[in-house]
């Protein structure tokens, strides 16, 4: 089917496609010009965010490793977890205890008199308000009692008040009545409560079993606690004594445990090249056909990724400490030069864990480890106000500026559509005018010229 055209009724040419050709020749540079930026622009924040995103990752990763239980290179076993538990802190080293628990330590525990009325019954029966003081470890404490309270009021008064102190209160009820028991999470030897005061409370109350401390022998040593957690007996080794027997011994061993160690290095490096195999993508540049073609990635050349890859490449060549072991390569890590991905080497790793486990565990923990620097290095870009969210921020303005020229530009060539329709309107109209005067002149010429005859 053939096109068709509405020309001017005057000029019979296509006003309307001279307009738009005309709007369309003086709309195209503008136009391109925005469009290729909000499409760089777009691929750029979307490059940055995979970034954003990968170095969080990292960072999250590498964070669960700071612990010197991820890279001791120990590992520690109860015989009876259900009576002495363990676990391995900093300065651990091999060693085999035999713990026997005769004691548990306990906590002092205090109960009321019985109360009728359960625990909505009056703890304090006169109309005056009574205080109960309660006394630990040479400290007081008074808790206000209105008249008229009840048990149950009296409780949450204590709890609120006294549990920074690890004290606490609840009320029992039987039969019998109702009593407030008052107890402590803090436990041992001289740590027993005592109630007094003019409050009803502080009268006839039962004072309970007396605190102690827990009490047990380490390879035939005598020793005693006043907690259940036992964090100085052994140095870098916490028992928590859960049950007492002392019928029944129970052995500690704390041996090295090189698996431990290598899964702990391996997911380090695992986790630095997810981040660097991210950095890569955004920044490479890639053939494209012949050899003498290239394409950019959407990061290549940018100055933040350029820092950023130099700040992590940095603290891997760093020296961590003046132990034996004070560089990756001495425990078989090594970079690609290439793609700046890591890789281990079993065999230089063997040799290296045989002549020091500790001191590679020592390469990546603590405030001076590598896992610290590479966190610390990195700092300055994470959070809502580090260099990435920043970059995020300028690009989503960049993307709205561009919106506003795209809208200002439709605004401007409406207009120029219109001012050229209008214009191109009136000179058909013009020339339509014309036709028909010429017409009208021709037409009294030719009666002129031609006179009917009689």
């Amino acid at each position: 089917m053939a096109s068709s055209t509405i020309s001017g009724p005057g000029s019979g040419y296509d006003t309307q496609a001279i307009v738009k050709a005309l709007v369309g020749a003086e709309k195209a540079p503008k136009q391109a010009q925005i469009t290729d930026q909000q499409k760089d622009t777009t691929i750029k924040l979307s490059a940055v965010g995979s970034v954003k995103g990968a170095l969080e990752t990292y960072r999250a990763a590498i964070a669960k490793l700071n612990n010197v239980a991820s890279f001791n290179g120990l590992a520690a076993t109860s015989s009876e977890d259900k009576n002495v538990k363990v676990t391995l802190g900093d300065g651990a080293s091999s060693g085999k205890y035999v713990v026997v628990v005769s004691e548990l330590a306990t906590s002092s525990k205090v109960t009321s008199k019985v109360f009728e009325g359960g625990a909505s019954g009056s703890a304090n029966a006169s109309d005056e308000a009574q205080t109960l003081t309660i006394t630990q470890s040479g400290k007081s404490y008074d808790v206000l009692v209105p008249g008229g309270a009840t048990l149950q009021e009296v409780r949450e008064s204590i709890n609120t008040q006294l549990s920074a102190q690890g004290i606490s209160a609840n009320v029992l009820t039987d039969a019998n009545g109702a009593r407030l028991v008052i107890g402590s999470n803090t436990s041992g030897v001289d740590t027993d409560i005592t109630l007094s005061g003019d409050s009803e409370l502080a009268q006839g109350y039962d004072k309970g079993t007396p605190a102690q401390n827990a009490k047990y022998t380490i390879d035939g040593i005598a020793m005693e606690s006043t907690s259940n957690k036992v964090t100085s007996a052994i140095s870098g080794v916490t028992l928590d004594l859960l049950a007492k027997d002392k019928d029944k011994p129970v052995t500690i061993n704390v041996a090295s445990n090189t698996d431990t160690l290598k899964t702990s290095v391996q997911s380090f490096v695992t986790a630095y090249n997810a981040l660097m195999t991210s950095i890569n993508t955004q920044t490479k540049v890639s053939a494209t056909g012949d050899a003498a073609t290239t394409t950019a990635g959407a990061l290549t050349g940018d100055a933040s990724m350029r820092q950023l890859v130099n700040n992590l490449r940095s603290e891997l060549v760093n020296s961590s400490g003046s132990s034996a072991m004070s560089s990756l390569a001495q425990m078989g890590i090594t970079t690609d030069q290439k793609t700046g991905l890591l890789s281990l080497d079993d065999k230089t790793w063997d040799k290296a864990v045989a002549k020091g486990a500790g001191d590679i565990a020592k390469m990546f923990t603590g405030d001076t480890g590598l896992v610290a620097r590479m966190t610390k290095a990195t700092d300055s870009y994470v959070g809502s106000t580090g260099t990435l969210a920043s970059r995020v921020t300028d690009l989503n303005t960049k993307l709205t500026d561009l919106t506003t020229q795209q809208g200002d530009l439709d605004r401007r060539m409406e207009s120029l559509q219109k001012t050229l329709s209008a214009k191109y309107n009136a000179m058909d109209t013009m020339i339509a005018q014309l036709n028909a005067t010429s017409s009208s002149i021709m037409t009294t010429l030719n009666s002129l010229n031609n006179p009917k005859s009689d």
